[in-house]
């Protein structure tokens, strides 16, 4: 008797929202997997790329909400590779930044399940864009750090050193940073930055909802209460703000995904 081969899992990243800026193999895995696992940033029109017969299972984590375990999820996935050949494992964003695929990659791998990456676009280079602003610039800028505002709660202590990112790099881009945002701008200020930083926050990038509020880093905060910005948002900080081109701003899809209230 032949023995059974598992399946392959692709990790896929599925981008900001917009469904057109997904990538062309995304597009193609997406339509032809037989099960689909997702995340709560992944919008219905992305979903609906789906054959009838392929199996969705939603696996996101929201703040606020009950989540599934980061350990089911993994043994989901193994389960789901040993009883399908092609399943995809469908990220918002890039599946290695800041999705938790390289801890999935890893228990897969272990257990000898065949894994493939696919790339997405992450929002954090994406919706930049999509309101005008130039993450680097001869001018501004000619570093860039990508980094979370939500650490893992396993962490016995945050490994963010917000007061040195204060003056080490000349534009931050911060990912879930709204729910902490009085303490980061705090411990960047403690760090030296300028109070008359400029910043930006945007929530729902790319999307339906897409808003963008620009203030100095002293008064951020109060701006963020003020038009109640919730998450999913972006933060820029950094004086390549001053040529933000509004003008060149793409339009938003047509789609909507959930915010965190």
């Amino acid at each position: 008797m032949k023995e059974h081969v598992p399946g392959t899992v692709y990790l896929v990243g599925s981008g900001p929202g917009d469904p057109d800026l997904l990538t062309l193999k995304a597009n193609r895995l997406i339509s032809q997997c037989d099960a689909l696992v997702y995340d709560a940033l992944v919008p219905q029109e992305v979903l609906s790329l789906a054959k009838k017969k392929c199996e969705l299972i939603f696996v996101g984590k929201r703040r606020g909400y009950h989540s599934i375990p980061q350990t089911q999820t993994n043994a989901l996935l193994l389960e789901l590779a040993r009883k399908y050949p092609n399943v995809v494992r469908l990220k918002g964003g890039d599946p290695f930044m800041f999705g938790r695929g390289g801890e999935e990659a890893n228990f897969l791998a272990i257990h000898g399940i065949t894994v493939e990456v696919v790339p997405g676009l992450t929002a954090g280079m994406t919706v930049p864009s999509y309101v005008g602003i130039p993450l680097t610039h001869r001018l501004a800028g000619s570093s860039v750090t990508f980094v979370t505002g939500h650490e893992g709660s396993g962490k016995c202590r945050p490994s963010v050193e917000w007061r040195k990112l204060a003056t080490a790099t000349n534009t931050l881009v911060i990912y879930m940073g709204v729910h902490n945002l009085s303490y980061i701008i705090n411990e960047l200020l403690a760090g030296g930055m300028n109070p008359k930083t400029l910043s930006v926050v945007i929530q729902q990038g790319t999307v339906i909802g897409q808003r963008c509020i620009k203030s100095t880093i002293d008064n951020i905060v109060s701006e963020v209460k003020k038009h109640q910005i919730l998450a999913p948002s972006i933060i820029v900080i950094g004086n390549v703000i001053n040529f933000q081109v509004e003008s060149c701003s793409p339009g938003v899809a047509n789609v909507t995904m959930p915010i965190e209230r």
